[in-house]
């Protein structure tokens, strides 16, 4: 039992030395782009973007049929190949921008983002006197990473957000602290969901929440793109449950290294005074989503096996009843 644990206690040093030295060199990568001009950062994470292009297969037979499924009657073969080429170099330039944007202070982070659409957001306050709190369902557009950055253009709000940690935990302590930077609070979605809660029972809060990808078997069965998919209920629930002001927030590129966050009109979630159905609501926030993707379809993720699975998500929904979650 000894030479057990003496060798269990061995392999965990062994792992955690080679966490350390992870994320030591991966700390010093960062501090190298942190030092080089946004616009060459940008530039370079579009040629890492197009090489991994070619050298991963897996991911690039995903976007294809993904665009070909969805456009494939709208665009030619050479068109939707085009399409992919130009996706993975936008996700290639927000992630290594990403890393950049991340340094830049607040006063002047308006050099490299805009908001467009704020006369959107009510600050009215609620019928109690207190101040409203919003729920913004944002998704992989653009540099999903600027979301983070959108309550520096709405002052005296606190911000959250979800995220889903990497197992890597040099990996994982690395991203959380390049995006503590931007003051918004991040909350692991599957160990922090209380915390969550706790936030956006507050008044003058901002929740963003990820609404584009596959839920899985927990999810509502709605059509995405003309295709049936799994698409999670959370922003419906939330915004019913807590009383939150439902927005779309759309992040589009206009340039190299250069981004707009949009605000959209609210999305009303109770009719007369009456909550509408969740599926209502989640159709609402999809036909925004859709509209987002036909304007400019390398500007969203499709890497992401959206449609897998449809069958299993729930075919009835859930009751505009959201005490149920």
């Amino acid at each position: 039992m000894q030479k057990i644990s003496r060798s269990v206690s061995v392999k965990y040093a062994s792992s955690k030395t080679v966490d350390s030295l992870f994320y030591i060199f991966a700390r010093s990568f960062v501090f190298v782009v942190q030092l080089m001009p946004l616009k060459v950062v940008a530039l370079t994470g579009r040629l890492g973007g197009i090489l991994t292009y070619y050298l991963d297969e897996r991911h690039r037979r995903v976007a294809v049929n993904n665009l070909f499924a969805c456009l494939g009657n709208s665009h030619s073969k050479k068109e939707i190949r085009s399409l992919a080429r130009e996706n993975f170099c936008r996700i290639g330039e927000v992630y290594l921008s990403a890393m950049k944007t991340a340094s830049i202070p607040g006063d002047k982070i308006g050099s490299v983002l805009s908001v467009k659409g704020a006369e959107n957001i009510s600050l009215a306050k609620r019928e109690d006197g207190s101040l409203p709190s919003f729920l913004f369902a944002i998704g992989h557009f653009g540099n999903f990473e600027m979301y983070a950055k959108a309550g520096l253009f709405i002052p005296g709000f606190e911000l959250s957000t979800t995220y889903r940690g990497f197992q890597q935990k040099w990996l994982d302590r690395l991203i959380l602290s390049l995006r503590n930077k931007s003051g918004t609070k991040f909350f692991e979605r599957r160990s922090e969901g209380g915390k969550l809660r706790s936030f956006m029972k507050r008044q003058g809060t901002i929740t963003g929440l990820l609404a584009d990808q596959s839920a899985g078997r927990s999810g509502l069965r709605l059509s995405f793109l003309g295709r049936p998919c799994s698409v999670t209920p959370a922003p419906a629930i939330f915004a019913l449950r807590y009383n939150l002001r439902l927005h779309g927030c759309f992040c589009r590129r206009l340039g190299l290294g250069r981004w707009e966050i949009e605000l959209y009109p609210e999305i009303p979630t109770r009719l007369n005074g009456q909550a509408r159905p969740v599926e209502n609501i989640m159709y609402d926030i999809n036909s925004l989503y859709e509209s987002f993707i036909l304007e400019d379809p390398a500007n969203w993720f499709w890497v992401h096996n959206r449609w897998k699975n449809p069958d299993r998500a729930k075919k009835r929904g859930i009751t505009s009843d959201a005490s149920e979650m």
